[in-house]
This record gives structure tokens, C-alpha cells and sequence, in this order.
């Protein structure tokens, strides 16, 4: 959660966020793409710890009643998207620009997954294995124009215009995300109070270690698993940033290999970790959707008044489009380390916010509505 805020920092603040891709080679430096390929990790970990969530409430409900709630929640998530997520990336009262992402994803997916809980659990891993790995045999499949193909599986940012003044986009299709949070379900059972811990931590380990062996053959003989191959450049800082940059629109099977292996090995060997500065981190986990809407309006709040102070315009930020599409910013923006800063400040300030919140939630289990948040 405190990870994802530096990316969306990084849209707001960076100067060069509107003038290139971070992840461009040719272009951006070691810091700038570590910067945005740490942030990597969030999506999947978010929709992967969705399913184990799921599978953990599925234990104090019957099979109809988890169905039930995750179709509930998920399309209350997808509302939430189209609506208060929208606003607060763009604060345009006329919305000429939706989304749909990553709440949108993970909203479509615990919908899937209202269903695929009534199957065995060995097919729910088999459906998820199969998406997971062979979901790139479909990347030559480019239906441009054809809306249901880029909510399935179009190998692209798609855009279609809804209105004379209003485009939606599409950034995450259902293919593979719905798999990610399935494959999560299947492995919330690994976390059962009878479930040996060290044998969790073993088999973790091995999967993780595996994942990441996988990514990186893969993407040294360019065979599959991402539609962008591989290119040496003439400089290890370029080769690295080429190497370590597989799909995310849609999550290549490289992606999710890199991704999903480095939070295997973090599940496995971190839940032990006890202290204070665990207990910090935590009590964002504690509150993520309440977190997740609240940072997206401080961020935005505070990039325009950092445009008002350096005279830019606070009303350049009322977006009409991404900000990283609008050539109404270029121009503005600060350099990197500026961001950090940002960052680390807004941190401190929904800190507080989130542990009142966190607080409230312990103490009113009884209010059903607090599940939503």
C-alpha cells in the first residue's frame, strides 16, 4: 500500500512523467525506472492477497453466502471505480475521461470468483494455471476497435469515445487478472491455523525461487511469455531496464512470474517479522480501500497546490485526460527526489487517519457496512 503511493506520487509531482516513460530505455535512468519498477509488485500482490482474503472469510460463511458477498462487493468496487476512483484521478466534474483499473479489476475478478468458488479446488488452480501461463498465446489475437475483446484480452491500452465529450479506457482486461485472485483463493488454504508454518514457508520459497528462475529464462531466450522481446543495449543501465520491463497492459506471464515470485519469497519469510515498524505498515494493510481512496485525493490536493505555488496553475490540474497523456502539464512537475519527499509526507499525514480508522473497525465488528470500506 505504501509502495503503490509512490507511483501515483510520481505521476503528480515528477517533471518528466508527461515527457517520457519511465520504463523507456533510451530514455529514463536507473532511478526513475526503479522508481515506477518497485511499484510493479502492488497490482498483483493487491489481487493475489484478495483471493487468500477471500478464502479466509469463506471460512466463518457458508459457500453461498462468500458467493454472495464477493459478487456484492465486486460490483460495489466497480461503482466505486467509475465513480469516486474517477474523480479523484482527474477532479473533472464532467468526466470526458473513465477508467478502468486496478479496482475495476479487482472488482470484476472477486465476481468471477463468486462463482469459481463453488468448484473443487484442484480446478480452481488448474483454471488459474492456464490463464496464468497461456494467456499470452492469445497476444497475436488485436481486435482494435471491438470493446469486448479489450475487456478480455486486447494487447493494449484501448480507447473508446462514449460520448461527444467522454472516452473510457481500458488498462486491465479480465485476462489474466480474474486467475491472479483465483490462484490467491487457491492458496489461502496454506494459511489455515492447522497448516504447518514451515512447510508453508518451504513450499513458498520453492515457488517463488521457481517463479523468478522461470521470468528470467524466459525473457533471456525471448521463446514466450511477453509480447515486447527482450533487446540488449549498449550499456548495462539500459540492458536492465529493458530486461526488468515485461507487459503490464495486460500482465504478461514474465510479469506475473517476476511479481508473484518476489511476493511468494516475501510471504514466505516475513511472517515472523514482529516491531514497530511492522505494526506501521500494517495498519495501512489494515484499512486498504479506506487508504487507497484517500491517498489518490492527497496526492492530487497537493499536486495542485504545488502548481499554484510554483505558478503553474492549480487549474491545469483539473484533468481532462490520464496525466500522463495531458499536454496541458508539460512543464510543470519537480525532480525526484522532490517526489520522495512528497511521498514520505503524505504517508505521514494518512498515517493517523488510517490507525483512528483501523481503531474504529476493531471496535464496531458489528457494522456489516465496514466490510465495503
Amino acid at each position: 500500500m505504501v509502495i503503490m503511493a509512490l507511483d501515483h506520487t510520481r505521476d503528480y509531482f515528477h517533471a518528466s512523467a508527461y515527457i517520457f516513460d519511465p520504463a523507456d530505455p533510451t530514455r529514463s535512468s536507473l532511478a526513475i525506472f526503479f522508481t515506477r519498477w518497485i511499484t510493479h509488485f502492488c497490482a498483483p500482490t493487491f489481487s493475489f492477497l484478495a483471493g487468500v482474503s477471500a478464502f479466509m472469510a469463506g471460512k466463518r460463511k457458508t459457500r453461498g453466502e462468500l458467493s454472495a458477498f464477493l459478487l456484492k462487493r465486486g460490483l460495489w468496487l466497480i461503482f466505486i471505480e467509475l465513480t469516486i476512483v474517477n474523480f479523484a484521478w482527474y477532479f473533472d466534474i464532467h468526466f470526458r475521461t473513465v477508467g478502468l483499473l486496478v479496482i475495476w479489476s479487482l472488482g470484476i475478478s472477486m465476481i468471477v470468483l463468486a462463482g469459481l468458488v463453488h468448484l473443487p479446488r484442484k480446478f480452481i488452480l488448474l483454471f488459474s494455471c492456464l490463464l496464468i501461463f497461456g494467456h499470452n498465446l492469445l497476444d497475436h489475437v488485436q481486435l482494435d476497435g471491438n470493446f469486448l475483446w479489450s475487456l478480455i484480452h486486447q494487447n493494449s491500452i484501448s480507447f473508446y469515445k462514449i460520448s461527444d465529450s467522454s472516452t473510457l479506457w481500458v488498462a486491465y482486461p479480465i485476462v489474466p487478472w480474474i486467475a491472479v485472485m483465483s490462484l490467491g483463493y487457491y492458496f489461502g488454504s496454506f494459511y489455515d491455523k492447522n497448516y504447518d508454518s514451515a512447510k508453508r514457508k518451504k513450499i513458498f520459497n520453492i515457488i517463488g525461487v521457481s517463479a523468478l528462475v522461470l521470468f528470467v529464462v524466459l525473457r533471456l531466450t525471448n521463446v514466450y511469455g511477453n509480447p515486447a522481446k527482450f533487446i540488449p543495449y549498449d550499456t548495462l543501465s539500459k540492458d536492465l531496464i529493458s530486461f526488468l520491463n515485461p507487459n503490464k497492459y495486460p500482465p504478461s506471464l514474465s510479469y506475473l512470474l517476476m511479481t508473484l515470485g518476489g511476493a511468494f519469497l516475501f510471504l514466505a519469510n516475513s511472517e515472523n517479522l514482529k516491531g514497530r515498524i511492522v505494526n506501521f505498515f500494517s495498519t495501512f494493510g489494515r484499512v486498504p480501500f479506506f487508504y487507497y481512496i484517500l491517498h489518490l485525493y492527497v496526492i492530487h490536493i497537493a499536486a495542485m497546490i504545488a502548481a499554484r505555488l510554483s505558478g503553474f496553475g492549480w487549474h491545469k490540474l483539473i484533468l481532462s485526460t490520464w496525466i500522463n497523456f495531458d499536454p496541458g502539464i508539460k512543464g510543470y512537475g519537480y525532480p525526484l527526489w522532490a517526489v520522495y519527499v512528497v511521498w514520505i509526507g503524505v504517508i505521514a499525514f494518512l498515517y493517523p487517519l488510517c490507525k483512528k480508522f483501523d481503531n474504529y473497525k476493531l471496535k464496531h465488528k458489528e457494522k456489516w457496512w465496514l466490510s465495503y470500506l
